[in-house]
């Protein structure tokens, strides 16, 4: 009871702010990811209250990971073969890429290879959602928050712009309807806006480009456990033959729950509400917890990175919508 009591004002704040995001975006039609950060960020003076840390501490770890594992029930196995291995396979080369391209850019730039490794993933794979996830296994820094928030706030922006200009891009290239579907769904950061770009073009793409963004979710733990596996490698290198390191990560409880929910998902026809309620519930955790990430942010410190990481986020961009573009002719 007197932990419910320490946690319960930070967890209410970060709660009720989320509420807020959630309003705004659906009343101004912005991403509520973007909403749920700034106002965060506007409210970070309650990370410094004694009485409201601790809830923030809890909402931005543990509630984060609660709505990651539950986006384990938006996919099933069944996408993957309705999608077809050669467009699997493109996928799975572009989010790599990204990846590796991500590290060697930052590495360029002088910025973090985990910065690297973040921003590469999000672009890669589901934009913020990604950037969380990674997030949760990276090694605790002082960069941490700040490189978070940054991915969230790049990948979110860049997410919204590509939702207005990709189906102007893909209808001057005269791309077909598949060709529209699979570029919108495999290079669109962000769920939300694959959904919104799909559907302004036709009902088909919106359904086709979306399957395509949800084969994308479903490489995040793959690409997660890969980070794990690099991470302990190298803490082993680091400690020496023989050294036991008692910080070494293991599987995270939300990697395995989202990989049961997809399961589950795969073998069992859910009901509608279940399954809707699951979605927004998991949207809904990560908007809460986006929120805790903020108030936890210095603006200060975020204002002093420069340049750099937003060119880094823009160039990870447009190198997984001109790879995926130039597969298009292999893929028909």
């Amino acid at each position: 009871m007197e932990k419910i009591n320490i946690l319960l004002p930070g967890i209410v704040v970060a709660t009720v702010t989320g509420f807020a995001a959630l309003f705004l975006s659906e009343h101004y039609g912005a991403p509520a990811m973007l909403f749920a950060l700034l106002l965060g960020i506007a409210l970070s003076f309650l990370y410094e209250d004694t009485k409201c840390k601790a809830g923030i501490e809890f909402t931005a770890c543990h509630i984060l990971r609660i709505g990651v594992a539950l986006l384990g029930l938006r996919i099933a196995f069944g996408d993957l073969a309705a999608l077809g291995w050669k467009t699997a396979l493109v996928l799975i080369v572009a989010i790599v890429s990204t990846i590796a391209v991500g590290i060697a850019l930052a590495k360029a730039f002088g910025l973090s290879k985990r910065f690297g490794v973040l921003s590469g993933g999000a672009v890669g794979i589901c934009g913020a959602s990604a950037a969380m996830a990674i997030s949760a296994v990276l090694p605790d820094s002082p960069e941490k928050e700040r490189d978070t928030i940054l991915t969230v706030v790049g990948v979110t922006a860049l997410s919204t712009i590509a939702m207005v200009l990709y189906p102007i891009i893909a209808g001057l290239l005269e791309l077909d309807q598949t060709s529209t579907s699979i570029f919108l769904g495999g290079t669109i950061h962000d769920v939300a806006q694959v959904v919104g770009a799909g559907y302004s073009v036709s009902e088909q793409t919106g359904d086709l480009a979306t399957l395509t963004k949800l084969v994308r979710v479903a490489y995040l733990m793959p690409v997660v456990l890969c980070i794990l596996l690099v991470i302990k490698l190298n803490l082993k290198k680091l400690n020496g033959p023989g050294v036991i390191d008692a910080k070494s990560p293991g599987v995270p409880g939300f990697l395995i729950g989202f990989v049961v929910l997809m399961t589950i998902n795969s073998l069992v026809d859910l009901p509608e509400l279940i399954s809707s309620s699951a979605n927004e519930l998991s949207r809904f955790a990560l908007v809460v917890s986006i929120t805790a990430i903020g108030m936890k942010s210095n603006l200060r410190r975020l204002l002093t990175v420069g340049i750099k990481p937003i060119i880094l986020l823009i160039i990870e961009t447009l190198w997984i919508a001109g790879l995926i573009l130039l597969s298009l002719p292999y893929l028909a």
